[in-house]
């Protein structure tokens, strides 16, 4: 694991110490920009390649493989249902979108109820014993998803801060505790 000790047994405490409710001014823009998303309810190619610079540029050359009326077609149904599962099936059937990539999307439409899952935050839950499966925060499926979910929301509640704040605070205490390189070679 790239991570140095830490000097915490309970999640809460972590979160408590470090909270972070300061969002950089580039995901500010995209959040801004989601408002019209939001209205229109779905998201346009150029868009969604946006949110691909963002979160994770390798996949840029899947996305692009995306039709527009495809993108529109899915990340409109996305938008207008209410089933967590169905939300993250929808978006990983396009290409290139895979579950960070799509709780991206999520988190820039919703950030009051969405973070971005990524393999920072999952190792850093792994590390403190709050998650049990995954150890390397690598190929996400929905039941994982979904736990990391209901993890970030129970604490951005009880803190009265969005699920973003939560998500962003494990990240960067992820990297203040790393050691070495996040991806190693032979992992």
């Amino acid at each position: 694991m790239p991570l140095q000790k830490l000097p915490y047994q309970k999640l809460e405490r972590l979160i408590v110490d470090h909270l972070s409710t300061y969002e950089e001014e580039n995901t500010l823009e995209l959040i801004r920009e989601f408002r019209m998303v939001k209205k229109r309810g779905y998201l346009t190619k150029s868009e969604l390649e946006h949110v691909c610079y963002w979160k994770s540029e390798r996949a840029i050359w899947l996305i692009r493989e995306n039709s527009p009326y495809l993108i529109r077609k899915r990340t409109g149904d996305t938008f207008a249902t209410r089933s967590e599962r169905k939300k993250l099936d929808l978006l990983t059937s396009l290409k290139g979108v895979s579950v960070p990539m799509a709780s991206a999307v999520l988190m820039l439409h919703n950030p009051k109820k969405y973070g971005v899952i990524d393999t920072r935050v999952w190792e850093l839950l792994y590390t403190l014993g709050t998650v049990r499966t995954n150890p390397r925060g690598a190929g996400f499926r929905f039941n994982e998803w979904y736990r990391y979910l209901v993890i970030i929301r129970y604490f951005a509640n009880k803190l009265h801060v969005k699920a973003r704040d939560i998500e962003r605070t494990l990240f960067k205490v992820h990297k203040a505790y790393q050691k070495g390189t996040l991806y190693q070679l032979g992992r």
